[in-house]
């Protein structure tokens, strides 16, 4: 409805309010457009609803995928951590635990017998039945976080079984699967990649002769070459975002192949001949080879989801061999020399804009902007000036020179081009927005989101800035600051430490029951402060009497008559010998 009240050509006055008559018109025209099964502008916007409304990059695929797990097993869950069974209970729980970890792992059905033996095997082996007890006092959260732990060891140690050769009942070699549905999806997408550059290499061509002999424009204007034109490229554009994210994926797969392969040889040297093994050492190890394995399966949804998206996206490109059979575009195409975008870029790649004739128009180049590849250009790369133009959507040739107006960038399938559209910008702009109201399928091919903010799908609208990235341009620069050009800002008083904290606010607490007392006296009241004066202490030496020494004669006494004698009565003398003090 917004599509045909917007195309000048029905007369459509937005402004004012629309009569019955005029209510009447519009939908006798939007039932004939949609029954009008020959106009590939339907296919483009139905191709156009269908993508926005389908399509999904890899983080959200991977997080709705995950949700839809999770609202799976949460019965299952719920049964177990809300439960608080009796002793002859805990068995019953114990394979409900067993359910869960061959749900979440998603290796093999929980029909077959084996694959249930396998699992039940592996939990004992690091959760033994006797440790319920200890499950079940645990809190709900603990609980949920202990059930994802052990689906991943479980999981990890089948894994290492199936390597080998021990068991891996139910799991399949996703891997091998991915190296063979990969290169077989990519391969899809580039061949239909290729005819879709094909068709509109030649379309752009016979648009263009159109332009240039009157004769050729009689005998093609019956033919709806611009809105063919528009849906190849708007289909080209969608393969190449499905193209790039089969390649992503591709290039994730290799590296998990690796880190895979690392993990497990890892885990062999670890656990080869020994008896008793670390829990610590291997655990971790088993848990890496879930993660990865999950990676695989991840791949897998992912792989699946591009392959639908491809195969349901050709429906809408199915117009383009009704309108134009091989024979008649063949037919057509005599005479007309069909070139390629890349050929196009290659005959203008030694032109670029001379930067002195304009003067106040700015000129991006490689050479003097840091992001030049990741800058965002306007109308998905296509010439400025040939849309509104020619109705051709051209590819622009960065090298010419990228022209930036009013914060947009634009670029130009000629240097020619480039010059007439720089001279007046918001002329060609408004001519680029009346072609795209002729044709509304242009509004979401050329990203036109912020002239018809009200027709822009809600992903897209809701993207539309995110990747916005502003052109840097070179130059060289100094600045010089002074060392403090503000006054410190230091609160002195701020504490980090809670139990300071603590303290301070106890402190104040008490303060509260605090009373400050004061007395006077008779005898006190009429006191003033006093002071003295003395004289400081000086160093002082006094002399005492000298040292002296004095000899005296030392004492000798001889006894007479110790050694006997020949009388038989002994006499002892005792004589005195000692000298004189006055001889000395």
């Amino acid at each position: 409805v917004k599509a045909v009240v917007l195309d000048p050509r029905n007369d459509f006055n937005v402004d004012q309010t629309l009569t019955k008559k005029d209510v009447q018109n519009l939908i006798q025209l939007c039932v004939t457009r949609l029954l009008d099964t020959t106009n590939p502008s339907l296919s483009t916007i139905k191709m156009q609803v269908y993508f926005d409304m389908n399509y999904a990059n890899r983080a959200e695929l991977l997080s709705e995928q995950h949700r839809v797990l999770e609202g799976r097993l949460a019965p299952v869950v719920r049964d177990i951590t809300d439960s608080c069974p009796r002793v002859q209970e805990i068995e019953s729980v114990y394979q409900k635990i067993v359910s869960y970890v061959l749900l979440s792992s998603g290796l093999g059905s929980p029909r077959d017998i084996e694959v249930v033996r396998e699992v039940t095997a592996g939990l004992q082996s690091v959760f033994p039945q006797r440790e319920m007890i200890t499950f079940i006092s645990l809190s709900k959260k603990n609980k949920e976080q202990q059930l994802k732990n052990l689906a991943k060891l479980v999981t990890g140690i089948r894994l290492y079984n199936k390597e080998c050769g021990k068991g891996g009942s139910g799991i399949d070699d996703l891997p091998a699967i991915l190296n063979e549905s990969i290169p077989s999806a990519t391969q899809t997408v580039d061949e239909r990649l290729n005819t879709c550059h094909r068709l509109a290499h030649q379309y752009t061509a016979l648009v263009e002769s159109m332009q240039e002999d009157q004769h050729r424009y009689t005998r093609l204007s019956s033919f709806k070459l611009k809105e063919a034109l528009f849906n190849v490229r708007q289909y080209e554009a969608f393969l190449c975002i499905l193209l790039s994210d089969a390649i992503t994926s591709a290039q994730e797969v290799e590296k998990m192949k690796v880190q895979f392969a690392a993990t497990m040889e890892h885990l062999k040297n670890t656990v080869q001949n020994k008896v008793s093994i670390d829990t610590k050492e291997v655990f971790p190890l088993f848990v890496a080879l879930s993660n990865l394995w999950s990676g695989f399966q991840n791949e897998i949804v992912l792989l699946s989801f591009l392959t639908n998206m491809t195969n349901n996206l050709q429906q809408f490109s199915e117009i383009q061999s009704q309108l134009f059979p091989e024979e008649v575009l063949t037919s057509l195409l005599e005479g007309v020399t069909v070139k390629s975008d890349e050929e196009r870029i290659r005959e203008t790649m030694g032109t670029r804009v001379n930067v002195s004739d304009f003067k106040n128009q700015e000129w991006l180049f490689p050479e003097t902007t840091d992001n030049f590849d990741q800058l965002l250009i306007q109308y998905h790369g296509f010439c400025a000036h040939a849309i509104g133009v020619k109705g051709l959507t051209l590819p622009g040739n960065p090298a010419i020179g990228i022209l930036k107006h009013k914060e947009r960038c634009y670029v130009f399938s000629s240097k020619e081009a480039a010059y007439i559209f720089a001279q007046d910008p918001d002329k060609f702009i408004q001519l680029n927005v009346e072609k795209a109201k002729e044709h509304a399928e242009l509004i979401l091919l050329l990203e036109l989101y912020h002239q018809f903010e009200y027709l822009a799908p809600y992903k897209q609208a809701r993207n539309a800035g995110k990747y916005l990235m502003k052109p840097t341009t070179k130059c060289d620069s100094g600045t010089q600051t002074d060392t403090h050009i503000l006054p410190p800002t230091i609160v002195t008083s701020y504490e980090w430490n809670e139990w300071e904290l603590r303290r301070k606010a106890i402190k104040l607490a008490n303060l509260r029951r605090k009373l400050t007392h004061a007395m006077q006296t008779d005898l006190s009241h009429m006191r003033r402060d006093n002071s003295t004066q003395v004289y400081l202490p000086k160093d002082v030496s006094t002399q005492t009497k000298r040292d002296n020494s004095s000899n005296v004669p030392r004492p000798q006494i001889f006894l007479e008559g110790l050694r006997g004698g020949s009388s038989s009565t002994t006499h002892m003398v005792k004589v005195d010998l000692t000298r004189p003090i006055d001889e000395n």
